[in-house]
């Protein structure tokens, strides 16, 4: 058996891959911010625990919770998109700092803090959410300047690392879900099923030689 963490999986994307997985050949840890996530995945897997992935307190809590446990992978899935709705001259620090907290600042917290359980796992899988928002040349209609920043940035995060701990056989990939159906899109797009059976067929697939890529749930690559 794998066994995999996945972070933020109360709901959408992430719920659907603690139920997709939760069949499989994974052991499946998941992570919810409050009482109410974490009832809402109660009995759902091997395992649930608490997580604010924009709070390094929470965060350190978990790593000590996890010491000793191995994983095959670790999956920063939580996100949001912030206020899309505000223009450029609407944007201030706050609001950029509350998308990058959640979006880009706490999955490197997070992959930092769980290293070890990477090095104990077989398959050490470092996976991120990226999105097609997180191209730059891609980018033809512009808006949503905080989101596509902070999973830019990610980009960038995630690259680095592929290159500093490629010697410790950890593989860092991104995953992009394509637009699905969740409360972020207003339920708009493609079944959440789909995507993460796609995304899932992909991280079966995973390896080193992988490692820096930012990959589709078609299995495609995405543009930097």
């Amino acid at each position: 058996m794998k066994t995999i963490l996945i972070a933020g999986a109360n709901r959408g994307i992430g719920r659907e891959f603690v139920r997709q997985l939760a069949t499989s050949d994974w052991t499946v840890h998941a992570t919810a911010r409050d009482a109410r996530g974490l009832e809402a995945l109660s009995g759902t897997c091997e395992a649930v625990h608490r997580l604010d992935i924009t709070d390094d307190d929470s965060i350190a809590s978990l790593a000590a919770e996890l010491k000793g446990v191995a994983f095959d992978a670790v999956f920063a899935n939580a996100g949001i998109s912030g206020d899309v709705t505000l223009p450029i001259e609407a944007i201030d620090y706050d609001e950029m700092f509350r998308v990058f907290n959640t979006n880009t600042f706490g999955p490197l917290r997070l992959i930092a803090a769980l290293k070890a359980n990477l090095m104990a796992g077989e398959k050490r899988l470092a996976l991120g959410m990226s999105s097609l928002m997180s191209s730059i040349s891609s980018n033809d209609w512009g808006t949503q300047h905080c989101y596509r920043a902070s999973k830019t940035a990610l980009n960038a995060t995630w690259r680095s690392l592929s290159q500093e701990w490629r010697p410790d056989g950890i593989s860092c990939v991104l995953l992009r879900p394509g637009f699905v159906k969740t409360d972020m899109t207003n339920n708009q797009g493609m079944d959440v099923e789909t995507s993460v059976a796609g995304m899932i067929s992909v991280i079966e697939t995973l390896g080193l030689a992988d490692s820096g890529r930012v990959i589709g749930y078609d299995g495609k690559d995405v543009a930097w």
